[in-house]
């Protein structure tokens, strides 16, 4: 037997997700469905798989994330974006803005239209930014920090990483942290108050770009000293803001919607 999924397809400058609205918890989601979905051969193809259910505790919806490998992940800054256009696509929720309930607590976004008719500009409030101090293998031009964005993060800082090997040397820095970590590597400009930056995701690899990578950056130099509060992070898929506050950390940037998609998969 088998049941019919109707998924939309989003991507936050090249960051890819499906996200399935379930808000009366009729589907059932696990790891290996993820897997299949993902598959960029075989599947749909995503980073990373969204189920949307019924919010509560101030949330009008919650959000379960579900990585291309099948495992789970607390938050997504790019995935936040594209749950919030397809929720306010579908009508579920009047926006502009969204509360949003994830695995590392209550957020909030806001929604701003634009040109294009596919295309929404959507700020969330990411949480705090937890900071750790530099690591012992930090030198003069190079730096390694912790930053815990609700999910964990190693900011490492450096010259350049244009032609670093990040697919090669993501699973061997991962290795070093129980749970996974997702990595950046970051470079200083261009120009004034912007950062390059290449991210690792735990469960995917390396990505067209990383919210909570772009938040983690942003933090870590900040606190390095070499940014300041309003940074424009560059990555492959495109440049997103982060407002680096005291308490907080806001990030920018636009979601797109590429498709809705039907797809038959195992299961009543």
């Amino acid at each position: 037997m088998a049941r019919t999924l109707t998924l939309t397809k989003h991507h936050g400058l090249g960051n890819d997700f499906l996200v399935l609205l379930d808000l009366d918890g009729r589907h059932r989601l696990d790891a290996a469905l993820a897997r299949a979905l993902c598959d960029r051969h075989r599947g749909v193809g995503a980073d990373g798989l969204i189920r949307v259910g019924a919010g509560f505790d101030g949330a009008e919806v919650t959000m379960e994330l579900f990585n291309a490998d099948g495992s789970r992940a607390e938050t997504s800054g790019n995935g936040l974006r594209c749950l919030a256009q397809a929720v306010l696509d579908a009508g579920v929720a009047a926006g502009p803005s969204l509360a949003v309930l994830t695995g590392a607590g209550r957020r909030t976004l806001t929604a701003r239209a634009t040109a294009d008719p596919a295309v929404v500009e959507v700020s969330v409030d990411m949480g705090p930014a937890v900071v750790g101090p530099d690591q012992p293998q930090a030198t003069a031009d190079r730096g390694m920090r912790t930053v815990d964005m609700g999910n964990p993060h190693l900011v490492l800082w450096g010259p350049s990483f244009a032609t670093e090997d990040v697919v090669g040397l993501g699973p061997q820095v991962q290795a070093h942290h129980p749970g996974g970590v997702n990595v950046e590597f970051v470079t200083v400009g261009p120009g004034p108050d912007a950062l390059t930056v290449r991210v690792w995701e735990r469960g995917v690899g390396e990505t067209q770009a990383c919210g909570t990578g772009a938040c983690a950056a942003a933090a870590a130099a900040h606190a390095w000293g070499l940014v300041g509060a309003t940074v424009t992070v560059h990555q492959p898929g495109g440049a997103a803001t982060v407002e680096v506050g005291p308490a907080s950390v806001v990030l920018t940037g636009p979601a797109q919607r590429v498709a809705r998609v039907e797809v038959e998969v195992p299961g009543p």
